[in-house]
């Protein structure tokens, strides 16, 4: 057997015992990071109820796979909505004015009502001193088939161009244009 130098073994003794008291210290900081790794797993995951983080994200999958289909479901709703509201009116140009010169106030109009493809109907109403008459012509793209009168056309214009509101002269001294 081999004898050490009382001196030695004195230092060896010594350097173990650091190194002990070392590793205690690593040990001890070790769990209580370990212990507050486990409060926070905890924390963002409700371990009382039994699930585990691979159940948590199982079952999150499995909701963002339902968000998904929604998010599909109200898109197509939505297209089928756009299309519903293409061929609804969204564009009106009104022109008033005095049809006949004896008479004021603007009373006649013309109103056209328009979808975004320019299709639908215009309205004149002709005011006289008995009568009132009222006509209503086609609209495709804009056009009619039929002879459009110079407020009627006015009207139109004013709708495919989205100046319904604005006041425009159209083209007669007494004749104006104003919003409905």
């Amino acid at each position: 057997m081999i004898e050490l130098d009382p001196q030695l073994l004195t230092w060896l003794v010594l350097a173990s015992a650091a190194l002990s008291v070392a590793l205690a210290l690593a040990v001890l900081a070790l769990g209580l990071r370990l212990r507050n790794l486990r409060r926070e797993q905890r924390r963002a995951f409700d371990l009382a109820s039994g699930e585990d983080v691979v159940g948590a994200l199982g079952r999150l999958d499995t909701e963002v796979a339902a968000v998904r289909r929604d998010v599909g479901s109200v898109h197509a709703n939505t297209e089928h909505l756009r299309e519903l509201l293409r061929s609804t009116v969204s564009k009106v140009g009104v022109v008033r004015y005095d049809a006949f010169d004896d008479m004021g106030g603007a009373l006649s109009f013309s109103a056209a009502l328009l979808d975004e493809r320019g299709c639908g109907v215009i309205v004149s109403a002709i005011n006289g001193r008995t009568e009132t008459r009222c006509y209503a012509k086609p609209v495709v793209g804009g056009l009619s088939e039929h002879h459009l009168s110079a407020e009627e056309q006015a009207a139109v214009d004013a709708a495919v161009e989205g100046r319904g509101a604005s006041v425009v002269s159209s083209g007669r001294s007494r004749r104006r244009r104003s919003a409905s």
